[in-house]
């Protein structure tokens, strides 16, 4: 045995090889300790090898699915070796070998996959030096058929990654650690790699054709892409490696171009919180606020759409028309209905095809199948969308009666239980079960028969499974035995027996039961083989189901949360009216945190930019984030949170918000804001949307302000975006003033004494002032602290009241009229930034600075407070 299993390690040498024993999966040597480590296991020990201890540790296979759940999520790999000979069949061993490897990238088992997530298997090619090298990419939804190809370059790699979210990524073993982007490093998908020679171009173009059945990929447009098609090439054949057969689902190929999509860079999908939060949680984020999907299917079409937004409008208008229609009609609500009794059809397609699937899930399917014809009448057709949907939800009748003939009402769990072939569809079976059927009707007529003959009352005949059939009698009975009972096993207080007609009923009834299960084993392989001749109409039909589910949550959210359609124009244009957020909007309303304050947002050719100014808590960040939320909503077709919303062509959504480091790139805070500003600067075109949000605040107020002028100019000079600029360097607010396209804003609030009242209204202009020591105040600052700070404060305004120099951050120089300051900082300084000392601590201040109140007693408290309130009369 140890020598089959070293055999088949040495196929596997970096993967985990769960070997099945019986009712377990054993691992050995090396393996057990890892997995001990990993899974928290028992390592025992078990004879020799080489004359050392064989180390083995093993999980039942009831529920290798937990295990296998566990070491998925922390990137490893396992190979699954069945025993796929006849016990007894030959001499040694049953004969094993692994049916399949499961990967992070390669998962189909249910219980592995998140319902509303797809697990992507990506691979990577690179050609050309780093820095200025072409990557092909190459991936594949293994659960559901989709594959898919773009070439990008290094620049765009991180947006793609972030696009994708692969779960594991396949890289060449030749290409060293320090070649790779870091962007690839930064994915957070573990690495496996390949080897090189598995990524060739030739090889990868043939492996398409044949996977598709195609002459040549024109038809895809994907005949250039030649760095794409060595990525394919190694994704294929690693994919048809795990699974041990061809894919035979995979028929259809997607080739997406960034020039193409909406351009999302990771800060964007990480600052708007698209899929998870800023936490790293799945809710509240835009996806859990859109996703009322009935199945899993719409959740990850869904997911899609949302992370691959496309610039041309067509497709956002065909589905926001398909959306009109169901709101107008009223027919939403109704399919939504019918789709909650819809299975995962793409899934269970893709489980047919590598023949995993399991009875519950044909069954599901043919339920669905069935239900069908009353869905297709619940969808309107009244647009070309529609009416395409609803002609894909025809496939072959002939499925549906297959399924129906074939596999019972209530199929067992798993196929090895029985009870999966249904009654009539076989005879032989028929028969076969007939046998089992009648057994308990054997049993009972016989034991009436021999306690009437033996005279032994209390005698029983009995069946179980280590012991097979036998007729047990009570110690006391013993007497009355008679001559033909054979003694089969000696209990502590009575004996069991089998006489020659029990066994040969025995040697009947249980042969009868292993050919059952051999039968209904070989009858579900024959459902599989016909199955596989309409792989292709079972996918086209659930792409329907799941393009059908997300446009009816889509409609559902649009009339639920009163949204509204966007309109389209070909001039440059973002006008909104009475726009919100819709994930703020909805939390307020969750918690009765009162209700959103919706603002108009208008930029077109010649208004660009907004500096956006006010206090902090005001609702800036929240206002820049509904604009790009808007502008993402509507270009996959949904309707927005508006009242009325016209847009012009936009390619691109940049965002440059919050203050965060990344510490394992070796980037500070200051370094991670620049880097970010630097990308938006070098990508940014006159049709993106920019999004800078207190650039310049990592490092000192004149480096921060210098910066930021800097990067507010070049985006209004040379990128010509849509740009809103939001800061607290009332200097900027001189910007206007100076660059024609760009006008002041400012979030209203309401002082009244030491309290401000955020009112979250964006109205024209600049803001007065940014409240930062009355939020500071809200954020429970001692009141010591608060007073030095107000001190600090005044001073700083009245010396910049009385400076008389300043530099234009925008322009010339104005010479200053007062004299140089210091050689150690400029020849003039920034109004409102000058550092002072901070005034010295009155005696009020110096009391209060003194007091220890753990110390205090009941009467020297009362006699500070005396003495407090004549130093506070003296003040």
């Amino acid at each position: 045995m140890m020598q089959q299993y070293l055999r088949i390690k040495a196929e596997f040498p970096d993967t985990l090889v769960f070997y099945r024993m019986g009712d377990f999966y054993e691992v050995f040597f090396d393996d057990a300790r890892r997995a001990h480590r990993l899974l928290d296991i028992t390592i025992t020990t078990r004879g020799q090898s080489n004359g050392e201890p064989v180390v083995m540790a093993g999980v039942p296979v009831h529920s290798v699915e937990a295990y296998l759940a566990k070491l998925i999520k922390l990137g490893e790999a396992v190979a699954i070796a069945e025993q796929v000979g006849e016990v007894g069949a030959n001499k040694g061993p049953v004969e094993r070998k692994v049916v399949r490897v499961v990967t992070p990238g390669t998962v189909t088992d249910t219980e592995l996959l998140a319902e509303r997530e797809d697990t992507r298997l990506l691979a990577i090619a690179q050609t050309g030096p780093a820095g200025s090298a072409t990557y092909g990419l190459a991936w594949l939804a293994l659960a559901s058929g989709q594959l898919g190809l773009t070439e990008c370059s290094e620049r765009e790699l991180a947006a793609w990654l972030a696009r994708l979210a692969p779960a594991e990524i396949l890289v060449s073993a030749e290409t060293e650690a320090d070649r790779r982007p870091v962007a690839l490093r930064a994915a957070g998908a573990p690495l496996t790699n390949r080897p090189g020679w598995q990524f060739d171009s030739a090889l990868g173009e043939r492996k398409l054709r044949e996977q598709l059945r195609v002459a040549h990929l024109a038809g895809f447009n994907a005949q250039d892409l030649h760095v794409a098609h060595a990525a394919a090439a190694a994704l294929l054949s690693y994919a048809e490696h795990t699974q041990g057969r061809a894919l035979a689902h995979v028929n259809s190929l997607s080739v997406e171009r960034a020039s193409a999509l909406l351009e999302l860079p990771p800060a964007t999908h990480r600052n708007l919180e698209l899929t998870v939060t800023l936490r790293g949680e799945a809710a509240p984020t835009l996806l859990s606020l859109l996703d009322t999907c009935r199945t899993g299917m719409g959740s990850r079409l869904l997911r899609h759409w949302l992370t691959h937004p496309l610039r041309e409008r067509s497709t956002a208008r065909e589905r926001q028309a398909a959306i009109g229609v169901l709101i107008q009609s009223g027919a939403g609500e109704g399919l939504r209905d019918a789709l909650r009794h819809v299975s995962d059809v793409q899934r269970i397609t893709a489980r047919t095809a590598l023949r995993q699937v399991r009875p519950r899930e044909l069954a599901g399917l043919r339920e669905t199948l069935l239900g069908l014809p009353t869905l297709r009448e619940r969808v309107p057709v009244g647009t070309p969308l529609l009416e395409e949907l609803h002609a894909a939800l025809t496939p072959d009748a002939a499925i549906a009666t297959l399924l129906q003939q074939a596999i019972a009402a209530e199929p067992a769990v798993l196929l090895r239980d029985g009870g999966v072939i249904a009654p009539g569809f076989d005879a032989d079976l028929d028969e076969l079960r007939g046998i089992a059927t009648n057994c308990d009707d054997f049993l009972l007529e016989l034991e009436a028969r021999e306690r009437l003959r033996t005279g032994i009352g209390n005698l029983r005949v009995q069946y179980n499974k280590v012991h097979g059939f036998y007729i047990e009698v009570t110690a006391g009975q013993l007497d009355k035995v008679p001559l033909n009972y054979q003694r089969r096993q000696t209990l502590k207080n009575a004996e069991r027996f089998i006489t020659p007609e029990l066994k040969a009923f025995e040697d009947k009834a249980l042969s009868a039961q292993e050919r059952s299960l051999a039968r209904e084993k070989w009858l579900y392989e024959q459902v599989l083989d016909a199955l596989q001749a309409h792989l292709t109409a079972l996918a086209e039909a659930g792409r329907a189901l799941a393009s059908l589910d997300v446009l009816a949550a889509l409609a559902e959210r649009a009339a639920t949360l009163n949204w509204c359609a966007p309109e389209f124009v070909n001039h440059p244009c973002l006008e909104i009216e009475q726009g919100r957020h819709p994930v703020v909007e909805a939390r307020l309303a969750e918690t009765g945190g009162g209700s959103f304050i919706a603002n108009d947002c208008r930029l077109d050719a010649a208004r660009r930019m907004v500096i956006l100014t006010g206090p902090n808590m005001g609702g800036k960040s929240t206002f820049m984030r509904q604009v790009a939320v808007i502008a993402l909503l509507a270009a996959i077709g949904s309707y927005v949170p508006a009242a009325r919303c016209r847009l012009g062509p936009i390619d691109a959504i940049h965002t440059r918000i919050g203050a965060a480091d990344d510490l394992a790139n070796a980037q500070s805070t200051f370094m991670l804001e620049m880097t970010e500003a630097s990308a938006i600067l070098h990508s940014a075109s006159e049709h993106s949307l920019v999004l800078m949000d207190e650039i310049g605040r990592g490092t000192s107020t004149f480096d921060g302000l210098a910066l930021a002028g800097a990067i507010a100019s070049h985006l209004h000079d040379r990128n010509k975006s849509f740009t809103l600029f939001a800061t607290h360097y009332f200097e900027l607010t001189e910007f206007p003033a100076k660059h024609r396209h760009a006008l002041n804003m400012h979030v209203s609030a309401a002082e009244s004494g030491d309290d401000i009242v955020f009112l979250h209204a964006i109205e024209a202009g600049p803001a007065s002032r940014s409240y930062g020591v009355q939020v500071a105040r809200l954020a429970g600052m001692p009141a010591p602290v608060l007073r030095q700070a107000r001190g600090a404060l005044d001073a700083l305004e009245a010396q910049q009241r009385a400076a008389n120099a300043q530099i234009d951050l925008f322009g010339a120089t104005v010479e200053p009229e007062a004299p140089a300051m210091t050689p150690s900082l400029p020849a003039a300084t920034i109004r409102s930034v000058t550092p002072v000392t901070p005034a010295e601590p009155g005696p009020l201040e110096r009391a209060m600075a003194e007091i220890d109140p753990d110390a205090l007693t009941p009467r020297g408290a009362l006699d500070l407070l005396y003495r407090l309130k004549a130093l506070a009369s003296d003040a």
